[in-house]
């Protein structure tokens, strides 16, 4: 049983002692210093509460009291300036150590006491003005550091975050950690989708948080949201140079189709110096060219490159992807992949997409239209079965043209019983969009046997691909 002091009187004190009434915890013995008008506001069942009277500020009639009994924490919640001023200095005289809650309402008082919680009445009311203005966060303030590392965000119709699932979006430097739909509350596990309208509850670095909140709010269409912001180009400079001036320029027409993307581009494999200062001269507001020498620092640049700079997009060969360090280490990011193929992206002019998981399929469709809607490509999904069944397929078919008329653009959905990537592959001007997966990321050789799409993915050389992050 913990015993607390509480010198109160005036309105504040009114309400504080009618918040005391509605108390659930009996773990706590209250010691009251208030007006009887203050007393009536109380509960009478209430039985862990003591009323006292005297005055505050009279240093014997405190001293008397705090050596009767022994308690933890002091509040000071009086109207008066000198009253509490005065009274404050009783408490601290007579215990220099206890822990003292001082509600101030006087922007000029101070103290220099590391065992004193000064709550400055006019910053609590305009943090709370503040937090119902539109486009603010609500943080959580009376809780863990309370300085923003927990917050309340809402998901609008058209945010970024909507439509797509927890597992594809978090990061190490942040997670949802609960969701509210309804007036009912979510624990949410990576395959929770998120919603319109639903109120999300996040944690992390409170600099991170803010970042968050901002990508929460912008619109659909700013793909690579919410994922990052900015594309990261590796450039292996141990290809032709032929090939690396062809994916530069590939890169940055993607990086100008996308909007307010800045493109990062690290040259890895340096074998030619004189190469590096003609990709140097393309550098601008929108364009930044770093350089890792030595092979060993590689993924150390990349780590500082990614934490600094909101990638949210890599760009590669698929033959520095297939290699296994790459690929592990970039898996572990959770960012979308471009890979390259033999036609270039812009002589492309349709995306296609083919069905899976209703999960993944779910997760990944936001970005699907974004991408397509960005670049300004015909997309479609194709729904293959042998059997001609495409009924377990109907509710990721009436999610897709739900979003079409959301995004108002439109969607071709082809159903076929012949396995469409043979008739995919001698199709020109295709950018395949997959999900990015465990199965992507095998190197089995079991894959051949697979029906999956996604273990034969990467077989597809002509066609550009974009891999893009799921929990299914």
């Amino acid at each position: 049983m913990k015993n607390v002091l509480i010198l109160a009187n005036g309105d504040m004190a009114k309400h504080f002692v009618k918040w005391l009434g509605k108390s659930r915890i009996s773990s706590n013995q209250y010691y009251i210093n208030c007006c009887q008008e203050n007393r009536e506001c109380l509960t009478s069942t209430i039985d862990n509460i003591t009323y006292i009277d005297i005055d505050p500020t009279s240093y014997l009639r405190v001293k008397t009291l705090m050596e009767e009994v022994e308690f933890s924490t002091v509040f000071i919640v009086l109207e008066d300036r000198l009253e509490a001023k005065f009274t404050y200095k009783n408490v601290r005289f007579i215990d220099d150590k206890i822990f003292i809650v001082f509600v101030s309402k006087w922007d000029d008082m101070g103290f220099d006491d590391e065992n004193l919680n000064l709550l400055n009445i006019n910053e609590a009311i305009a943090s709370s003005l503040y937090e119902k203005l539109p486009n603010v966060p609500i943080i959580a303030k009376n809780i863990g550091l309370g300085k923003g590392e927990i917050m309340e965000i809402l998901i609008p119709l058209g945010s970024s975050f909507a439509f797509r699932h927890v597992g594809a979006i978090s990061h190490r430097k942040w997670k949802i950690v609960a969701i509210y739909r309804q007036e009912k509350q979510i624990f949410p596990t990576n395959s929770t989708m998120i919603k319109p309208n639903d109120r999300i509850v996040v944690i992390g670095n409170p600099l991170v948080l803010e970042e968050v909140y901002k990508r929460v709010n912008r619109r659909q269409g700013v793909f690579p949201e919410p994922f990052g912001k900015n594309m990261y180009l590796l450039v292996d400079m141990e290809q032709s140079r032929e090939d690396i001036l062809s994916q530069i320029n590939e890169a940055i027409f993607l990086s100008n189709k996308l909007v307010k993307t800045k493109l990062f581009i690290r040259l890895i494999n340096i074998v030619d110096i004189d190469a590096i200062k003609e990709i140097r001269n393309l550098q601008n507001d929108n364009i930044d060219v770093l350089v890792t020498y030595s092979e060993s620092d590689i993924f150390q640049d990349i780590d500082f490159d990614i934490s600094q700079d909101e990638i949210g997009l890599f760009l590669l060969t698929q033959k520095l992807f297939k290699k296994t360090k790459f690929k592990e280490y970039i898996g572990s990011f959770n960012r979308p992949v471009y890979l390259f193929g033999e036609e270039r992206l812009f002589n492309i002019n349709k995306a296609v997409l083919l069905m899976g998981k209703e999960t993944e399929m779910e997760s990944l469709s936001t970005s699907v239209f974004d991408i397509s809607e960005s670049l300004e490509l015909e997309l479609n999904l194709y729904d293959y079965n042998p059997e001609g069944d495409f009924e377990d397929t109907k509710k990721v078919i009436d999610h897709y043209e739900t979003l079409s008329r959301l995004y108002s653009f439109n969607i071709n959905i082809k159903k076929k019983r012949a396995n469409p990537i043979k008739e995919l592959l001698v199709q020109d001007a295709i950018l395949h969009i997959a999900p990015y997966n465990k199965e992507v990321s095998s190197s089995s050789w079991l894959n051949f046997f697979s029906t999956s799409f996604s273990r034969h993915i990467l077989s597809i050389k002509k066609h550009p691909l974009l891999l893009i992050p799921v929990e299914g």
